[in-house]
């Protein structure tokens, strides 16, 4: 027990404590491993010389919950956990999940909804005066007025509806450090205005130098055009060598100021914060509960880098990580691995080497590292910039190193390959090695979708850019004498997707010859560029009016297109094909998704559908027959032509 930090008053009286400095609660079970936020904050303060005890997943009903050590020394930490609350707890489509991963044996229920403004309530009336400091992905996406999918209205920053005092945003490591120092040299926590990668709560801007004033929460609440604008001001003002401090008025209640993120993490600081002595273990309280499946996931997981300037606009990375890209180093992932191989569950098999995107080991362009990235350009979209450094050399010779660890049998990426930056790269070695030792029969990749004109809304590369990609991968397989395929991801229901974008979609799901298992409808999180536009209906960027399927039962039939194999769907699908006048892609032939409906009338059989799908339906059994068996060669023949493409 003593490997954690204390979760008990008796556990920090062992360690020989009167009192914690910081009392840290999460919304997650605990769990001493890097991949969870909470570890990294409460172990890096403990390096620091900071006492911590962790309070997790308390029941907020109940006030004994959060008073586990008494009043801290200089002040609580707050965090929903690894994954935003509403998130956690509910589907696209508003209903409750069924599984906390993130909780012992995946029990839902211990947690509530929007947990950092609850968990702040319940300590803000336990203890008065003692500062709070939230963070975690939760608060860090909802710093200023945002819009909430969930109540379907613009609400607050955090920060007011928390009754706490501070935000640290983003990944933290650099503004908890200098919050604490500032706390223990007797600064007051009302005195912290100057930290970098915070927010804070004033009642006027005499403290603020050179602010941005952003349209108030008054005016944003009421106007979407007004939204989209400050959300663009927002989006612009995310990097640490260019943002300035941004200031929005709540009228009588004062003004809510986000300072600058902070700088990112240096290779060292990375790895010193990798090095700290996690357990990486769940804590011994869940074993009798099933663990945390959480951890299972990631065990044996490597994370080799942060941020990502791939820019797509449904991601909040832009929000919460930044765009600036750091990382581990050699020396620092192969010695995690090492210790991996002396896990007696070690089986041989790292499942991953990567972070957001895997293959990104550097700065998109060296200049990033002292001006920050471009405001108002993108470094992959829609094409990759003139000044993008494409080299995959330092991923493949880690990747070398991991590969040749005793104990080690197989490396896998399963993290994200960016495809088109892999096209990108004309040295195609990476792409190579990739088919040859770290894909397990299928290579999971996210084109989105088919349609340019949902793509373009999507932040994501043409479709013809990935088609590229499979000519690639097909090719690397045949020189290595593999049979692989890549296994795309698919998103419905984004801004700027039509009906007949979606039938499109469905057309092309059909060519590959493959029903995705799940579908990914579009989800509007709090922070993000998609949301904005699915809000207001306007891109904040360009102030280009944009489509958004919004109605549910639409929704429901692009999901459906996408499975339009599944029975349950056909009367969503013929729906869908009605719509856009796509009747002809109801019959018998292999390019028809659905076949007509039959019905009895008098002991005669009559077929629904096109003038031709009748005259079809009345064709001899042998033909009919013949109509089946061609069927069946066709999709064979696109089995075999995919196979030979690299797709399943």
């Amino acid at each position: 027990m003593q490997d954690f930090l204390p979760v008990t008053k008796k556990e920090m009286k062992q360690r020989g404590w009167e009192q914690v400095d910081f009392a840290y609660i999460t919304g997650d079970a605990y769990v001493d491993h890097p991949s969870f936020g909470t570890a990294i904050i409460s172990r890096l303060l403990e390096s620091r010389g900071y006492k911590v005890g962790i309070i997790p997943q308390p029941d907020w009903r109940k006030k004994e919950s959060i008073q586990v050590f008494g009043e801290p020394r200089l002040g609580f930490l707050v965090s929903a956990g690894n994954m935003d609350s509403m998130v956690n707890h509910y589907t696209v489509s508003k209903k409750h999940r069924q599984k906390d991963s993130y909780s012992p044996g995946g029990q839902m229920g211990l947690r509530p909804d929007r947990a950092v403004i609850v968990y702040s309530n319940l300590l803000r009336q336990t203890y008065k005066k003692t500062p709070i400091i939230l963070g975690g992905i939760e608060a860090s996406l909802r710093r200023l007025a945002h819009y909430d999918y969930w109540e379907n209205k613009v609400k607050h920053s955090v920060l007011l509806d928390s009754g706490a005092d501070m935000i640290s945003y983003g990944m933290g490591e650099h503004s908890i450090i200098e919050i604490a120092d500032a706390l223990a040299s007797g600064l007051p926590v009302e005195e912290l205005t100057y930290i970098a990668g915070t927010v804070f709560k004033c009642r006027d801007l005499s403290r603020v130098y050179d602010p941005i004033i952003l349209p108030s929460y008054e005016e944003v609440k009421v106007n979407k055009k007004v939204y989209a604008d400050s959300f663009a001001i927002q989006y612009q003002n995310t990097d640490p060598f260019s943002a300035r401090p941004m200031a929005e008025s709540y009228g009588t209640k004062g003004y809510i100021i986000q300072n600058p993120p902070a700088l990112p993490l240096t290779q060292e600081e990375m790895d010193d914060v990798y090095a700290l002595p996690y357990t990486e273990k769940v804590h011994p309280m869940y074993e009798k509960l099933g663990g945390i499946p959480a951890l299972e996931e990631i065990k044996f997981s490597l994370t080799s880098n942060r941020g990502c300037f791939g820019g797509c606009n449904f991601c909040a990375l832009t929000f919460h990580q930044g765009r600036i890209l750091q990382t581990r180093s050699h020396e620092s992932l192969i010695e995690e691995a090492t210790r991996m191989t002396n896990d007696p569950e070690f089986k041989g098999y790292i499942h991953d080497v990567g972070g957001p995107t895997a293959d990104f080991r550097q700065p998109s362009c060296q200049k990033q590292l002292t001006k920050g990235v471009c405001k108002n350009k993108q470094c992959l979209f829609p094409t990759p910039c003139k000044n993008l450094t494409v080299d995959h050399s330092d991923y493949v010779s880690l990747l070398r190193k991991l590969r040749k660890i005793p104990g080690v049998k197989k490396v896998f990426i399963r993290s994200g390959v960016r495809f088109d930056y892999v096209v990108a790269d004309r040295d195609k070695t990476f792409l190579r090695e990739l088919v040859e030792h770290h894909v397990s029969g299928q290579l999971r990749v996210a084109p989105e979708h088919v349609s340019d004109q949902v793509l373009k809304y999507m932040g994501k590369p043409s479709h013809s850019v990935y088609q590229q990609f499979l000519k690639e991968y097909d090719a690397a397989n045949r020189q290595t004498g593999k049979q692989q395929y890549a296994v795309p991801y698919f998103m419905s229901s984004h801004p700027g997707c039509t009906m007949k974008e979606a039938v499109k979609l469905a057309e092309y799901v059909r060519d590959l010859g493959f029903t995705p298992e799940q579908v990914q409808d579009f989800y509007p999180t709090p922070s993000t560029l998609s949301t904005c536009m699915y809000y207001t209906g306007i891109h904040p960027l360009t102030g280009e009016k944009v489509y958004v399927p919004k109605n549910p039962h639409e929704k429901a039939i692009q999901r459906a297109l996408m499975q339009y194999k599944n029975p349950a769907n056909r009367e969503l699908v013929l729906e869908g094909l009605k719509m856009t006048g796509r009747m002809d892609l109801v019959g018998y032939g292999p390019k028809c998704l659905i076949r007509p409906l039959r019905e009895n009338h008098g002991g005669q059989q009559h077929t629904q559908g096109s003038s031709r799908n009748a005259k079809n339906s009345r064709n001899s059994k042998n033909n009919k027959n013949s109509s089946a068996s061609a069927k069946k060669n066709t999709i064979r023949n696109i089995h075999k032509k995919n196979s030979r493409g690299g797709r399943k």
